[in-house]
């Protein structure tokens, strides 16, 4: 195993979404209440990476209306370095959650002509793609014109020196997933590190075992593989090697941020152990079954509390070996987001 070091640097580039509940407490027969959280699954990661130690930097396009001040709040609090970001006249993103009684969230999407797609190739030559170990990158912002394929250009740029990690994220909503599909080969061309959920898998090769579809995407050109199975764990798939690794139990409120939390926990756990900054040619499967386990476990730590709210390092629960997680921990997260947004959210 590879000696563990300080964490190196990520640079997460991406959107920002602001995420909608319903407040059945504030709601009534002729009024639906919201509660609009900062979330997007590339922030979500930033967020996640910046509470573990790992310096991180955000580059998103920051909308000048509320909830762009919302996402500052939210990223800066965490200890994301917002420097490589732009200020965008575009309104943000909104998407409203609905909650199955599992705690699984579907979205509608409010995104047409919105901040996050329509990065310039000036803008993204300011963010410093270049400067980080590892750049972490896909969901909404690499599929949507016309910045998808100018995302796509930059990472074709900075591969050289920088490893690549992209989750696809699929929204069929927003995005037909034939659309994803056209683009996957060329994303796993680009990319070390694929992380995405069985939910993408069954859009993006229907059918297939999750087995078939790293050996698909291996011989497409990523490296590391790694399909999120909800509270089954995970399959890790690295060069057609392979290992599952099970996911914590935990008391689920909802799942939202799961599979951000987990990449973020992944990518951490590589830094630590070295792997971060070229191909993964030290990588062994020893340190895939640590950086996945401990990827597993933040993504539980964050499905214990409402919204895409990740844990902190220095709590001491995310160490510890435990089967289920203390109810103080909901306490802690309500906390946590009342310090990072400035409010009672």
């Amino acid at each position: 195993m590879a000696r563990p070091q300080a964490p190196c640097s990520v640079t997460v580039l991406g959107e920002c979404v602001a995420d909608a509940f319903t407040d059945p407490g504030a709601s009534s027969p002729g009024e639906l209440a919201l509660r609009a959280l900062p979330g997007g699954g590339p922030a979500n990661t930033a967020v996640a990476l910046a509470r573990l130690g790992t310096p991180t930097r955000f580059a998103g396009r920051f909308s000048t209306d509320i909830f762009g001040t919302l996402f500052r709040a939210r990223l800066s609090a965490s200890g994301v370095d917002l420097t490589g970001s732009a200020t965008a006249p575009e309104p943000s993103t909104l998407a409203v959650a609905d909650l199955d009684e599992t705690g699984q969230a579907t979205y509608t999407f409010y995104a047409d002509n919105a901040a996050d797609w329509q990065w310039t190739d000036d803008e993204l030559t300011n963010t410093g793609l270049d400067e980080a170990a590892c750049l972490h990158t896909g969901s909404l912002a690499l599929i949507r014109q016309p910045g998808g394929s100018r995302i796509e250009d930059h990472l074709a740029r900075v591969r050289e020196h920088v490893t690549v990690s992209i989750d696809p994220n699929v929204r069929p909503l927003l995005v037909p997933p034939a659309a994803y599909r056209e683009r996957l080969t060329r994303w796993c061309a680009l990319a070390d590190i694929l992380r995405l959920s069985e939910e993408d898998l069954a859009l993006l090769l229907p059918g297939a075992s999750p087995e078939e579809a790293c050996d698909t995407w291996h011989a497409a050109g990523a490296r590391f593989v790694v399909i999120t199975l909800g509270g089954r764990g995970a399959l890790a798939s690295l060069d057609g090697l392979r290992i599952a690794v099970p996911s914590p139990a935990v008391d689920v409120v909802d799942t939202v941020g799961a599979g951000d939390s987990f990449t973020a926990g992944l990518l951490h756990r590589l830094a630590a152990l070295g792997h971060l900054g070229g191909r993964l040619d030290g990588l062994s499967l020893e340190d895939v079954t640590d950086a996945c386990s401990f990827g597993a476990r933040v993504a539980a730590l964050t499905c214990s509390v409402p919204g895409a709210n990740p844990p902190w390092m220095d709590e001491a629960v995310l160490e510890a070996d435990v089967e289920r997680v203390p109810a103080a921990r909901l306490n802690m997260h309500a906390r946590s987001y009342s310090r990072d947004c400035g409010n009672g959210h």
